[in-house]
Formats: structure tokens, sequence, C-alpha cells
């Protein structure tokens, strides 16, 4: 029998022009694929000779517990089978890869993790706007969104100014992200974005102000990931992008969602 396998890849922002040749061949070989929500129906489609199955995580919806996803990895690896746990950006960006490591580590599992480029880098990116640049910001800080409890600790400790900010799966709390920024003294006026949907073909960006963050359109689309930028980088969107016309026209607000 064949020996059992986990590989825990990443599959980037979503163009599959952007998986790593690992990813790419781990895919190609695989005998059972579980997928996140986020992940790209043409990077699923590559692993053209296994079961696949959905397994993301959703704001709001019903979702396949994760102790449950960890269940059928390592039983079907004990079984002999290529398994991919494919998740969107990067396995240990905000997608619980270390939590399901741990747990392969644990059940005596071999596997392996393929790094994938992270939304938090490559969605600001796709859009024009560095997240760092001399002169403007020598670093920048990843928060997940989903909840205030997660984001506030640190925001709340962060100079104005100092770093380019990024939050994954926060659309829903961008407001409030934003109010807990202004009251730590960062001017209302500093430069604010919105990326929908990186690296797919309804890749959109919305352009404004940290004041206006909170008002700032949300995903057209309910399953469009976003990726929420804040800092003078921002400003490069206008010269380093080819992205749609900014937008203050109001749209349906829908929440945003974890790389994994």
């Amino acid at each position: 029998m064949t020996k059992g396998f986990v590989s825990l890849v990443g599959a980037g922002p979503g163009d599959p022009d952007l998986l790593t040749i690992r990813a790419l061949d781990r895919l190609r070989a695989a005998d059972l694929v579980l997928y996140d929500a986020l992940v790209a129906p043409e990077v699923v489609a590559l692993a053209d000779r296994a079961q696949r199955f959905s397994v993301g995580k959703r704001a709001g919806r019903r979702s396949v517990r994760q102790d449950t996803i960890t269940r059928v990895m390592v039983r079907a690896a004990r079984r002999g089978r290529r398994v991919v746990r494919l998740k969107c950006g990067d396995p240990y960006v905000l997608g619980r890869g270390g939590e399901e490591a741990l747990a392969l580590q644990t059940a005596g599992v071999p596997f392996e993790v393929v790094q994938g480029l992270t939304t938090a880098v490559a969605a600001p990116a796709l859009a024009g706007i560095p997240v760092t640049h001399r002169g403007l910001a020598s670093g920048f800080v990843v928060v997940s969104g989903h909840d205030e409890s997660s984001f506030r600790p640190v925001l709340s400790s962060l100079d104005p100014g100092t770093l380019t900010v990024i939050v994954l799966m926060g659309l829903a709390h961008r407001g409030a992200v934003a109010a807990c920024l202004i009251e730590r003294g960062w001017p209302a006026d500093t430069a604010a974005a919105v990326v929908f949907a990186a690296a797919t073909p309804r890749a959109r960006t919305w352009v404004g102000t940290l004041g206006h963050l909170g008002t700032a359109p949300g995903a057209t689309d309910a399953d469009a990931p976003g990726t929420i930028v804040i800092g003078d980088v921002v400003n490069l969107h206008a010269v380093l992008s080819e992205a749609a016309p900014q937008t203050d026209e109001p749209v349906d607000v829908a929440t945003g969602a974890a790389e994994s």
C-alpha cells in the first residue's frame, strides 16, 4: 500500500498562475483534496484525478467543523491516500494551518507545508499598493478582522502612521476598524483601500480615506473576499495600478473572508 501523506498547500490569492510549482505538483498527484471556500475553482480543477470536497468556513453559514476536517485527513492518510488540504493564500497566515499541522503531528501522520502567496501581501500588490515603501512605511501589520476582540488589542497599540495596516476577514467590521484607529489618533484623512476578489476576473479596488472606510462599499458578490489596506502606501495605487476607477457608490455589504 502507498504510504499516505498530507500536504497543506497554499493556493495563493486566486490566479492559478500564482501557484508554486510544488503546489501544482501536489494537486496533480492528489487522491483527495479538501479545499476552502475562497480557493478559485480554476485552482481546484487542477486536481483532476482526485476526489474534491469543499470544507470552507464562511461567516454566518454552516460549515464543516475543524475537528471533522482533521479526522478526514488523518483517516485518508492512514489508508494510504495522498491528501491535499488546499487553503487560500498561505496555510500559516490566518488559515489554521498551524493547528492542522499540530493535529497531524500528534496523530503521527506525515505531512508537509507548501507555502503560498499570502493574500495579505498579494492582494494589495495586485492593486498597485506595495505594503512597504521607502519614506512611507517601513513595515506592516496583518490582523484578522472577523471579530473586534481579535484586532482591537493590536490596532490600539499602533502609533499613527507607523505601519501599513492590513485587515483580512474584516469587511463586516470595517467601521469598527476605522473607529479603533481614529480613537488611537490616526487622522481621518489617512488613505485607505479595499481590494475585492484579487487575482480573479472580478477584481476591483475602492480607494478612499480612513474616515470613510466604514461606509465604503461591500462586495457585490457575497463570496468575494476583501482585503483592507490602511496607510500612506495606498496613495501609490493611482500611479501603479490599472485597476477599475475608484467609486464612492454604495453597493451591497458582504462579510469579508479568511485565507482559509
